[in-house]
């Protein structure tokens, strides 16, 4: 069954380097998400013809992941939107600390922004002349967000659900817990009589409930070896840096995977699970695990070992190729 969306709501399925954007022109306009900040022009030029000259109002964010937010700062110079952001994150956006927030730590880029307000679980809401609910979405993290119209059946589900998935889990690489976390979200949805999810990345659909049982089954395969969800991080950050560059040098690989703190997370955890010594080849992921104090040096075998092994594994997904020297995005 097709789903067709509300006159007032409108969807800009952007890709994976920039999240969906979800514009809303009912008695006040306003844009859930805005992308990455290398898109920003494009984010811009889209708002821009969407609206034919009406100002934008509002920006709200699912949550504050680069992908999602690093719109924020070039439509706010030229709109002065009223910004809400997730409540738990305010701080750490007013002080600006890049430590905190994941921008660092993921080794992405997101121009500074300011807020204005903050949404918590519990909140309601009016877009595009509908009512939604705000409701806790943690996971993928901790302070995600899902927005819900009841009325229309309608879900915004941010990171927390795609129709093949749902983003990585990122706490657990932190030593935090996510994958319980992850499946009370999915549980959550599955409470919601939702006929029409709008993801953060990714088509729209409305098998709902085949979705979910494709989330739960990728849940359970994660959470079943936590190296998994180390090894899925790595691929996906790699991938991330080939979208946002298009092309990486492969000598410069292993460095700059050795710069990214959440990359050394995972190449900690994959020697840490299951008892294995600190050297010790993990045969399943052809990667060769460092002690802790090593694991800052970018010409340790590990960081080659990973980058190989990224490498292989995304050329042989199709995901890169290798062009000369170069890996480059496919």
């Amino acid at each position: 069954m097709t789903v067709r969306l509300p006159a007032t709501m409108q969807v800009f399925e952007r890709g994976w380097l920039s999240s969906n954007n979800i514009l809303f022109t009912g008695p006040e306009t306003a844009l859930v998400d805005s992308g990455y900040v290398t898109h920003a022009p494009q984010t811009l030029a889209l708002v821009r013809h969407a609206l034919g000259g009406r100002p934008l109002a509002r920006l709200l964010n699912t949550h504050l992941h680069s992908d999602h937010c690093g719109g924020n700062a070039a439509l706010q110079a030229e709109y002065g939107c009223h910004t809400a952001i997730p409540a738990a994150e305010a701080a750490k956006v007013a002080a600006w600390n890049e430590d905190l927030l994941s921008y660092r730590a993921t080794g992405q880029q997101c121009a500074r922004f300011g807020f204005d307000d903050v949404l918590a679980p519990g909140d309601a809401l009016e877009l595009g002349g509908m009512r939604w609910q705000v409701l806790g979405a943690p996971g993928h993290d901790p302070h995600a967000l899902l927005l819900f119209s009841p009325d229309e059946g309608i879900l915004v589900s941010g990171d927390a659900l795609w129709e093949n998935g749902f983003g990585v889990i990122f706490p657990e690489l932190a030593g935090e817990p996510g994958f319980d976390e992850a499946r009370a979200t999915l549980d959550l949805i599955a409470t919601l009589d939702a006929r029409l999810v709008v993801p953060g990345h990714g088509r729209m659909f409305s098998d709902v409930r085949d979705a979910l049982a494709r989330a739960y089954s990728r849940l359970d395969y994660l959470s079943a070896d936590p190296r998994r969800n180390a090894e899925n991080a790595v691929k996906v950050l790699v991938k991330f840096l080939l979208l946002e560059r298009q092309r990486i040098a492969l000598a410069d690989l292993p460095g700059l995977l050795a710069s990214i703190p959440v990359v050394a997370s995972a190449l900690e955890l994959l020697g840490r699970v299951g008892g294995e010594p600190a050297h010790a080849f993990n045969a399943r992921s052809h990667t060769t695990v460092a002690p802790n104090d090593e694991l800052d040096t970018p010409t340790n075998g590990a960081w080659h070992d990973l980058a190989a092994w990224a490498t292989h594994s995304l050329v042989r997904a199709k995901a890169a190729r290798i062009d000369d020297e170069f890996l480059v995005d496919a």
